[in-house]
């Protein structure tokens, strides 16, 4: 049985950090694209950050750009998202996500086959 499993979630004040964590067992992912995606409430699920299944590259969204590192360790098979500087509006279920073609790093959810039951986020201004 696949399982994601994040970690690392809670309430931080503006201008914080929080460090995500993304545990995969059941099978490899070292040949996956992995991602975060986030929800807010009332608001669709949307990309946050990806990373290609060899770390040599990482996509980000335009909101997240500069704040947020993704990492990846193919040996333990997980995943974490470094968030610093958070804001109000970074408030959210993050979900980690992975499957994903080994040739890019997508930014819908569609492309990716399995997901973690998320961990929320919670940023006080």
């Amino acid at each position: 049985q696949v399982r994601l499993v994040e970690s690392g979630g809670g309430l931080v004040q503006a201008g914080g950090s929080l460090r995500l964590s993304c545990a995969a067992s059941g099978r490899t992912f070292s040949r996956d694209a992995m991602a975060w995606f986030r929800q807010a409430p009332g608001k669709e699920r949307e990309f946050v950050a990806g990373i290609m299944w060899n770390g040599g590259r990482a996509d980000y969204a335009d909101s997240v750009q500069g704040r947020f590192t993704i990492s990846r360790n193919n040996v333990r098979n997980t995943v974490w998202l470094q968030m610093n500087s958070l804001k109000p509006e970074d408030t959210a279920v993050y979900f980690c996500a992975a499957g994903g073609p080994q040739s890019g790093i997508p930014t819908t959810s569609h492309d990716y086959n399995y997901w973690g039951q998320g961990t929320q986020v919670t940023v006080s201004s």
